[in-house]
């Protein structure tokens, strides 16, 4: 380092001020300067100075004197000491900003890190909303799968009861059948070499263990008559039927009986075909058990008929026979006999069944299901009119509709008090009681 004393040129009066330059480097110019400019006081006696960081990294430090008294100028190192104070102040500040320096860094750094960590909670929020979303998604689809298994779930427990309606009605079939008279099983295959007949009436050979109509409860030895179990040999299905075991020798299987209009018989196609009624009262077998029996053998068919003045009458038909619904359970009855003029099988024969819902105007004026022709000459399944002679009932009658047999009062508009109808083998012989 050198030290430099400026004297005051020629020419001045006096010494205004006395500059002293302490230069660290030479060489320096003053547009080299750029630092900021630090003014410090010194004492009394040593003025001013000022100090500059120049871009090489060097200080250049300037101190003002001030004049002393006789326009003296003062004993520059008597200020050593102050300059000292003045350089080690200096050096202390810049210490200290460079330790601002690295504070400013480490905050520098850490706001860094804080603004990493924002970046990662913002990506971490973005995930927790998409998994919201998914979730919502998942909790919506659960939300499906659960109405559906719902509807499944009932649906399968409307075909569980349906399934324990059956079992509990095959139970009670069961049943029945072990009360009938005789029955070991439902089916038995009859013996090749006997012919049709002997195989389809057990009554002659006893190759069947279950009765197939009231005939062969009769040729069990059953004498009374009542509710009992058969099992037609085509159906192979038990059905419970009365059998009247009183008239004309008994062993009869009644298909149709009324006698006090407890039970309306304007029905439809599916009643028919199933059968209606209660079997101690009023009822209709039923088409299909009709068709099993008389499809089974050679059958005959009995109508008994009475008017209001207890006056009873009956028809016989040798041949009787019921085809099947495909074709429309046809009528096949012919053979006639009795105390009564036939108004059945020469008008009736060979048609088919129509009931109210089949679109037959027959059966929609006569109210009932019955083999109409056009439209007929006897209807035991009409209207039932209390005192005979009667007058048809519904709105705008287009003809008659009571329980009609034309021949016995020449009129359709005389309706019975009792008719039944009851078949049996034609081969049928009554047995006496043992």
């Amino acid at each position: 380092m050198s030290l430099l004393s400026l004297t005051a040129p020629p020419g001045w009066s006096m010494c205004a001020a006395l500059y002293i330059l302490i230069v660290l480097l030479p060489e320096a110019k003053t547009d080299d300067l750029n630092a900021t400019i630090i003014r410090n006081g010194g004492g009394s006696q040593c003025g001013e100075y000022t100090n500059q960081v120049m871009e090489n990294g060097m200080c250049r430090l300037v101190a003002t004197l001030p004049q002393l008294d006789e326009r003296r100028c003062p004993d520059m190192f008597r200020c050593t000491d102050e300059v000292s104070y003045w350089l080690h102040e200096n050096e202390e500040r810049t210490q200290q900003i460079m330790a601002l320096k690295e504070t400013i860094s480490e905050l520098q750094e850490e706001l860094r890190n804080h603004r990493h960590r924002i970046k990662v909670l913002e990506l971490q929020s973005e995930e927790r909303v998409h998994l919201n979303i998914s979730l919502e998604q998942r909790f919506h689809e659960l939300e499906q799968h659960y109405a559906e298994a719902t509807t499944l779930l009932h649906l399968q427990g409307t075909l569980i009861l349906d399934l324990q309606n059956q079992l509990h009605n095959l139970t009670l079939l069961v049943d029945k059948v072990k009360r009938s008279p005789g029955c070991l099983i439902n089916i038995v295959r009859p013996n090749p070499l006997m012919n049709a007949h002997n195989a389809l009436h057990p009554e002659i050979q006893h190759v069947r263990n279950c009765p197939i109509d009231c005939a062969s409860i009769y040729h069990n030895g059953v004498r009374r008559s009542g509710l009992y179990t058969v099992v037609p040999s085509l159906a192979g299905m038990p059905v419970e039927v009365y059998c009247d075991m009183d008239t004309d020798g008994g062993g009869w299987t009644v298909i149709q009986r009324r006698f006090d209009g407890s039970v309306s018989f304007d029905r439809n196609w599916r009643d028919y075909r199933d059968g209606f009624g209660e079997l101690h009262s009023e009822f209709w077998l039923g088409n299909d058990h009709i068709h099993d029996l008389s499809a089974q053998g050679d059958y005959s068919l009995r109508i008994d008929l009475e008017d209001w003045t207890s006056k009873h009458k009956h028809a016989l038909y040798q041949s009787f026979s019921v085809e099947d619904e495909e074709h429309q359970y046809r009528l096949h009855v012919s053979g006639f006999s009795g105390t009564v003029q036939d108004s059945f099988s020469w008008y009736h024969n060979k048609q088919g069944f129509s009931t109210p819902d089949s679109g037959n105007i027959c059966a929609e004026i006569s109210h009932g299901g019955w083999w109409y022709n056009q439209c007929f000459y006897a209807n035991l399944n009409g209207v039932y009119y209390r005192g005979g002679h009667y007058t048809p009932k519904g709105r705008g009658p287009l003809g008659p509709d009571g329980i009609v047999w034309h021949s016995w009062k020449d009129s359709d508009y005389y309706s019975l008090r009792k008719v039944s109808m009851m078949i049996r083998p034609r081969s049928f012989q009554s047995r006496s009681s043992p």
